[in-house]
């Protein structure tokens, strides 16, 4: 399943780390929102200027491939951090305590190794189109800017798989039900209750009033 999940704070210096990134992935987020809305205006400006005066925006295909790396990638730690990713919780939703945070620390070992890997490939990506000066078909323009951007979210993202683990390892070794700085699973009555409150923007109490 795929949702927002909720994520405890407390004084410690891991959930303070954690808010502070959270910020940074925040940031970086909005900035993916942004590129969305500007290829939005892109293919406005590009359907009206092609339909009444027969002058398409240059190149609007080129901009939009570029682009697409900027909004696909800009967001992934924020969603990481919010456990909006995609997953299966038949089984570690029906776990408690340790044994949870035990295979929710495994699958974030096995991400963790997962993302390394993928930024290694990426750079090496990015560094041939710097050396080979790769650039789009219609107007030139360079690609690897788009290609730098895969390898540096990654490492974004396995900065926060690194805060997700240390905060596994605490859970595991204090055996908490409620351990903080990591997406905890929701039920599926939470998880309605907290989609209406995002979609409303009023407060919705548990009983759903």
């Amino acid at each position: 399943m795929s949702s927002s999940s909720t994520v405890l704070e407390d004084g410690t210096l891991l959930s303070r780390l954690d808010r502070m990134y959270f910020k940074f992935e925040s940031v970086l987020n909005l900035i993916g929102g942004l590129v969305i809305f500007l290829i939005v205006l892109m293919a406005v400006a590009n359907i009206l200027g092609r339909k009444f005066f027969n002058i398409p925006v240059s190149g609007y295909i080129d901009w939009t491939e570029q682009a697409m790396v900027f909004f696909a990638f800009f967001g992934v730690a924020y969603c990481q951090r919010q456990g909006g990713h995609i997953r299966m919780d038949i089984f570690v939703g029906a776990l408690k305590g340790r044994a949870l945070w035990f295979f929710e620390l495994i699958s974030t070992l096995l991400m963790l190794t997962i993302t390394v890997v993928l930024i290694v490939g990426s750079y090496f990506h990015f560094l041939r189109a710097w050396t080979n000066g790769d650039s789009s078909f219609d107007i030139g323009l360079p690609t690897w800017p788009a290609k730098l951007v895969v390898p540096v979210m990654l490492t974004i993202l396995a900065l926060r798989l690194l805060l997700n683990t240390w905060g596994y390892l605490r859970a595991l070794k204090d055996g908490s039900d409620n351990p903080v700085a990591v997406p905890l699973i929701e039920d599926a009555a939470t998880q309605a209750l907290n989609e209406a409150k995002t979609v409303s923007g009023a407060d919705i109490d548990e009983e759903g009033k």
